[in-house]
C-alpha cells in the first residue's frame, strides 16, 4: 500500500519508494513551505495531485547535472554570443509557471502543475527559496525555467520555449550563475533526452541523498536572484 499522509505525518523513507510507479513514495500531506523544505532535503518533490492530493516521489536512480559537466553545444553558444534575447532573473516569476503549466508534454495528458502546486511554488518565491530564469524577446517571454535553491543545491522543476533555444538559453544562463556562486548539483529529477543532452546523467539515490546532506547546509534563501553581468557567452 502507498501510504497517505495526515498533515503532521513525516515522510517514510525514500527506499520504500515504488520503482515500478518511477519512485512513487507517498500521498498527502500539504504543500506549506516547511513541509516543500522537508522534502527536497531528503530527496523527495511532489508530482501531481490525487483526489485533490499531493503526490510524492523519490526515484532511483536520480537524474543530475553537474554545473561543471554542462554541455554547451557550438549552435548553442553561437547563439548566446548572437545575444537576439534578453535573460531576466525572478522578474515574472507567477508567469514562468503559468507558462511551464500550459506547455504541451509529450506523451502527458494535461499538466501535473495544478492551481494549488502553482500557488505553492510563488509563496516559495515570496519567502526567497524560489527562483525563475526568464528568456525575454522584443519585450516577450518566451522561454524559461523555475525551481528552488536550498544551500548550494538547485532542484529545477519545469520549464518551456516559445521560441527555438528559449529554455535552453535560460538554462545555459542558469548553469554559469550557478557556477558563479558555488552550488555543487542541480537536480533534474527524471530522466529525459533533452536534459541529457544538456549533460544531466542518472547517480544512485542513495549517492543523490548523501550530496544532499551536504549541499543543503546551510538552508538559507539568497532571497531575489539578480543577473550579476555574467558573461552569457561563456
Amino acid at each position: 500500500m502507498i501510504p497517505f499522509l495526515g498533515p503532521l505525518d513525516p515522510f517514510p523513507p525514500v527506499e520504500q519508494a515504488r520503482a515500478e510507479h518511477g519512485g512513487l513514495l507517498a500521498v498527502g500531506a500539504d504543500l506549506t513551505p516547511a513541509r516543500l523544505l522537508d522534502a527536497y532535503r531528503r530527496g523527495i518533490f511532489p508530482w501531481g495531485r490525487v483526489n485533490d492530493q499531493p503526490i510524492w516521489f523519490s526515484p532511483d536512480p536520480r537524474m543530475v547535472l553537474f554545473p561543471s559537466e554542462f554541455r554547451l553545444s557550438r549552435s548553442l553558444r553561437r547563439t548566446l554570443r548572437a545575444g537576439p534575447c534578453e535573460v531576466r532573473f525572478d522578474h515574472d516569476f507567477a508567469a514562468v509557471i503559468a507558462a511551464c503549466s500550459a506547455a504541451p508534454r509529450p506523451g502527458q495528458d494535461g499538466t501535473w502543475i495544478c492551481p494549488a502546486m502553482e500557488d505553492a511554488y510563488i509563496r516559495m518565491h515570496e519567502l526567497g527559496w524560489a527562483h525563475s530564469v526568464e528568456t525575454w524577446e522584443n519585450g516577450e517571454l518566451v522561454g524559461g525555467l523555475y525551481g528552488l535553491a536550498i544551500g548550494r543545491m538547485f532542484f529545477g522543476e519545469s520549464m518551456f520555449a516559445r521560441r527555438r533555444d528559449a529554455s535552453k538559453i535560460a538554462f545555459a544562463h542558469l548553469v554559469r550563475y550557478l557556477l558563479a556562486h558555488d552550488f555543487g548539483l542541480i537536480d533534474c529529477q527524471m530522466r529525459t533526452e533533452h536534459l541529457a543532452s544538456l549533460g544531466a546523467r542518472e547517480i544512485p539515490r542513495d549517492d543523490f541523498v548523501a550530496r544532499l546532506a551536504e549541499l543543503t547546509r546551510p538552508p538559507c534563501p539568497r532571497e531575489r536572484w539578480v543577473a550579476d553581468g555574467l558573461d552569457p557567452a561563456w
